[in-house]
């Protein structure tokens, strides 16, 4: 059974996705509870591409995205990936064609290729101070090369009804001849959902879904505990890191960057709980080992974030096409 359910879908036309660096598809699920349509996906991770089949109805193709012909990527109305930036340099913007870049530059040259309406594209909060802000506006540069106006939007998911601290850089880049002007983002939601709310009712999980590797320096280094009042700190992909269940006694600093455990039960969060703190939906399956399933919950664009994202690029499309539409027809 299909998590998604397509015929609840409020809007009625449904525009096309193409998702790079797609993982477990939450950026994907968002999209299509806001009214878009994936058909095709692509990720490196073999247990990514299984867990995305389980739920989506796109063509996910595993694979090195660098070893795929554009040729092969059908043409849709929407781009979007997470493209890596582990080439980009304190040096200067010019490093923005390091050869570890290979897959932001094919991100780049597949939109110049297919001129999709718009990208979405989703990076660490890091990329925006990179270079002193020269390695972002040499990004903003290349996409508007190829004919996008790019908008840089720094959000933190907390603010959206995803109940942990997850900063993150939305990219939104429209095609010019669209001509969006002053893009703004949603304000945040008057509210913040709680690890109460979220996960609070979850029975105890089983031994083997939870994390039982030792704890090292580095994760004694700081402050792992929220309480259930409180949103979680952000979810990430290695399991080791994955931070403490309300439950847990609270930490006691001891010294500079140095914390010990308080006395009683302490563990990490299950990756089911993970799971719904990313806001997958609760009975939501996950392929490969546990080492696995963190990493995809934790490589993931918050579902609901996703669908915040989607909202008001459909709201943006629907608005820009209709008055192009209109424009035409008065023009003939």
């Amino acid at each position: 059974m299909k998590i998604i359910d397509l015929n609840k879908k409020i809007n009625s036309k449904k525009y096309t996705v193409a998702s790079l660096f797609a993982g477990a598809g939450g950026l994907d699920m968002g999209l299509e509870l806001a009214g878009f349509k994936t058909v095709w996906a692509n990720d490196i991770d073999k247990d990514a591409c299984a867990t995305h089949r389980l739920w989506s109805q796109a063509d996910i193709v595993q694979g090195d995205i660098g070893k795929i012909n554009y040729s092969e990527i059908p043409d849709t109305d929407i781009i979007t990936g997470g493209f890596p930036c582990q080439g980009f340099s304190l040096a200067g913007p010019r490093k923005i064609n390091d050869e570890r870049n290979k897959l932001y530059r094919y991100f780049v040259k597949l939109v110049e290729l297919k001129q999709p309406y718009a990208f979405i594209a989703e990076n660490v909060k890091g990329i925006l101070t990179l270079g002193d802000g020269e390695i972002m506006a040499a990004i903003i540069e290349d996409f508007s090369s190829k004919g996008y106006e790019v908008y840089p939007n720094l959000v933190n998911a907390a603010d959206y009804g995803v109940p942990q601290d997850r900063w993150r850089v939305i990219l939104y880049g429209f095609r010019k001849d669209l001509e969006v002007k002053d893009f703004k983002f949603p304000e945040p939601f008057p509210y913040k959902v709680s690890l109460r709310e979220a996960i609070g009712d979850m029975p105890e999980p089983k031994p083997s879904d939870v994390c039982h590797a030792s704890f090292s320096s580095r994760y004694m280094s700081r402050n792992r505990k929220r309480g259930w009042d409180e949103v979680s700190y952000t979810i990430p992909a290695m399991s080791k890191q994955v931070t403490l269940h309300p439950s847990s006694p609270n930490m006691i600093k001891i010294g500079e960057d140095k914390w010990i455990f308080g006395e009683g039960k302490t563990r990490r969060f299950s990756w089911q709980e993970a799971a719904v703190i990313q806001t997958f939906p609760r009975d939501m399956e996950f392929v490969g080992n546990l080492t696995s399933k963190y990493r995809q919950i934790g490589n993931a664009v918050p579902v609901k974030l996703a669908e915040v994202i989607g909202k008001k690029l459909y709201e943006v499309l629907e608005e820009k096409l209709s008055a192009k539409d209109l424009a035409q027809k008065v023009g003939e």
